[in-house]
């Protein structure tokens, strides 16, 4: 197939016929425009009318957000990148762009152009984590935000966020990122301590959040589930685990959707310890599918089906 598809790149097939160089690049921008990004820059390489086609501001303005004006306004000087292509622009933006004292930062995914979001527990509302006896916080690199807060005992534990947004229109699913356990390096081994981990398994936790034009959602789960696997240990620790709050619909990006949401257990019958919480997470629902089927995996492949496709287009 490699042979072939590098005969087919030339100005013509190998018994004379036309090649992928003869395609008008009008037409392979049109077929661009259902590949994804990597997909497009991974046959950019394949020639002049391909570059061509992948530099292609029709085919990138497709690819982008509706929003994209306003995830320009997150960088400095956001006129000056007005002016650049809407290929570069995509690129620009599917770096983190941080925002509200880089505790929030948004990104467009590179497969999809849908916007995705993190909020880091320093932009977070913590009870207690002002009192050093409850709360702590731990630098690490599991973290794009480099910090973590690790609780150690508490009996009201209480986590709220909020953030307002022009989100694009979408479904998006709230999730919190969270560790049973305080984790640290040991020889170059990854080590997990358990020693205040208690309480999760008495109480369930409740997530909740609420946006500003009246949706809503809640769950309730039990963090540590130690009778579940009393022979091998609790599957929940020693892990990052995303914990699903709820979903949201957006039908427009004006105006910008407040997005409210909460982790508690506010029992106070027993107090409870030995947790991490890294971040919140509002990301498009079929992109959380998507990457849980493992469908994006296959980073910068060309599969064989669009291969051939290009073979017919050529003939």
């Amino acid at each position: 197939m490699g042979a072939s598809l590098s005969n087919l790149s030339e100005n013509g097939s190998g018994n004379g016929g036309p090649g992928l160089g003869d395609i008008p690049e009008s037409c392979v921008a049109c077929v661009f425009l259902y590949l994804t990004p990597p997909e497009i820059c991974n046959l950019a390489r394949l020639n002049r009318a391909f570059r061509g086609a992948a530099s292609s501001d029709a085919v990138w303005e497709a690819k982008l957000p509706s929003n994209y004006h306003h995830l320009l306004n997150f960088l400095s000087h956001p006129d000056v990148y007005e002016n650049l292509s809407r290929k570069d622009i995509f690129a620009l933006l599917s770096r983190p762009l941080p925002f509200e004292d880089d505790n929030k930062v948004v990104w467009v995914d590179r497969f999809t152009g849908r916007v995705c979001m993190s909020i880091s527990a320093k932009g977070m509302a913590i009870t207690g984590i002002e009192d050093r006896r409850y709360w702590n916080w731990l630098p690490t690199d599991e973290s794009r935000f480099n910090v973590v807060a690790y609780l150690q005992q508490i009996w009201w534990f209480e986590v709220d966020g909020t953030v307002k947004f022009p989100f694009p229109p979408d479904i998006y699913t709230v999730s919190f990122r969270i560790h049973l356990g305080r984790f640290s390096r040991r020889l170059g081994r990854r080590v997990s301590h358990f020693d205040h981990t208690h309480g999760w398994d008495i109480k369930p936790v409740r997530f909740e959040l609420s946006t500003s034009d009246g949706q809503q959602a809640s769950t309730e789960c039990f963090l540590d589930d130690t009778q579940q696997d009393d022979a091998n240990g609790s599957y929940k620790r020693g892990y990052w685990i995303d914990y699903k709050v709820g979903e949201f619909v957006v039908a427009q990006t004006d105006p910008p959707t407040e997005v409210k949401f909460s982790m508690k257990q506010i029992d106070c019958t027993h107090s409870k310890g030995g947790l991490c919480v890294d971040s919140v997470s509002i990301k498009p629902v079929e992109l959380k599918e998507r990457r849980r089927r493992g469908a994006l995996k296959r980073d910068m492949v060309l599969s064989p089906w669009k291969v051939c496709f290009f073979s017919e287009v050529a003939r």
